[in-house]
């Protein structure tokens, strides 16, 4: 199936409150463990880079996981940020976190290089993956650990939609809808390769997870 590209911020209330409010605590909780996993010998991070945190759940996660780590979060919808916002100060973690309004590539974010530079769905929406492989090589040195997790493409769209009825079948109608435009827009492992070739990014390794998510971890 080919991919079939959605929009790249999610601008709309009504998609913020959604995304905010769904039950992402089974994927969320295990992507943070996959990071463990791929970089057992991390015991401490500074500093850290989220790109594409969203309603900064994932953020969050990593700030608790790390308690001496700074992190700069990075999203390109104002709204979305918006909802980061309270989130992160629910948690009392203003101090740690700072939210910066940009969209990629044009990122300028303080620090000139990061220990880990981490995104979660944020690759499926990018028109052009470049530019998120060419913030990485920015801001990345041969040190940083990178981790991206995002969706993998399913085969067909009966598949696609069998997903969202397994995984999401009680959640509001606008994240089903937004969910099955994912899965639709997002990418193949032999895709993702094709584009760290590209980018010179071969030393990162691409790893399907679970019947709806892929791993592209490393470093430089």
């Amino acid at each position: 199936m080919r991919r079939l590209p959605e929009a790249e911020l999610m601008q709309q209330r009504a998609q913020v409150i959604a995304y905010a409010n769904a039950d992402f605590e089974a994927a969320h909780s295990a992507i943070v463990r996959h990071f463990q996993r791929v970089f057992p010998h991390l015991q401490a991070l500074r500093t850290v880079a989220d790109l594409g945190c969203g309603a900064a759940d994932i953020t969050i996660r990593f700030a608790r996981l790390y308690p001496d780590c700074n992190i700069d979060a990075v999203d390109g919808a104002a709204a979305m940020l918006q909802q980061a916002r309270l989130t992160i100060q629910r948690a009392s973690l203003q101090r740690r976190i700072t939210l910066h309004l940009h969209r990629l590539p044009h990122c300028q974010l303080p620090n000139k290089n990061y220990d880990a530079i981490i995104s979660n769905s944020l690759l499926h929406h990018l028109h052009n993956p470049q530019h998120l492989w060419s913030t990485v090589r920015r801001y990345a040195t041969a040190a940083t650990a990178i981790f991206i997790a995002d969706l993998c493409r399913p085969t067909s769209r009966q598949v696609a939609a069998d997903l969202v009825k397994r995984y999401a079948s009680d959640e509001p109608d606008v994240l089903r809808r937004d969910f099955y435009n994912s899965l639709l827009a997002s990418f193949n492992p032999a895709e993702v390769h094709t584009q760290l070739n590209v980018a010179g990014l071969n030393g990162l390794r691409v790893e399907q997870i679970s019947d709806r998510h892929m791993l592209i971890y490393g470093h430089l």
